[in-house]
């Protein structure tokens, strides 16, 4: 998936920024890179949920899909922000970005339900046959 994303309102701690592209990177299924359309110098790695934690299924607030004009919200597509390290990659699971592959519209979703942590270790999470190595292995954020 390569797109233009616009999200509901600003993501948490980007406002006003809600344009974004959504850039696959080379060589890594389901890892992308999230860049401000209007600050090119803002970028965030995002990871697509269905291809590195096909478990992770939190409950999202009908208040926030209505907001994205999906007719069942089976169609959700949840990407988390990932942060690269030396010693791994965490995952943000407690705000997905709830995407609507369709329009491109989407939602940051702080869940207060549930107690998805912020910054969980993807190792922990992904699936032991999982890609979670691409991850560790993409190029640092500059």
């Amino acid at each position: 998936m390569s797109a233009v994303l616009t999200f509901t309102s600003p993501p948490p701690g980007l406002d006003p920024l809600v344009d974004f592209s959504l850039d696959k990177i080379d060589g890594a299924d389901g890892l992308y890179a999230l860049q401000a359309s209007h600050d090119a110098s803002l970028r965030l790695y995002v990871l697509d949920t269905a291809v590195y934690l096909p478990d992770y299924h939190p409950a999202i607030p009908a208040s926030h899909t209505d907001a994205l004009d999906l007719p069942d919200a089976q169609e959700l597509t949840f990407l988390v922000v990932a942060n690269p390290g030396d010693g791994g990659t965490t995952v943000n699971l407690m705000a997905p970005i709830v995407v609507n592959q369709d329009t491109g519209r989407c939602t940051q979703v702080i869940l207060e339900r549930g107690g998805w942590p912020v910054r969980a270790e993807l190792a922990d999470y992904a699936p032991s046959s999982g890609p979670a190595a691409t991850v560790v292995a993409a190029d640092p954020m500059t």
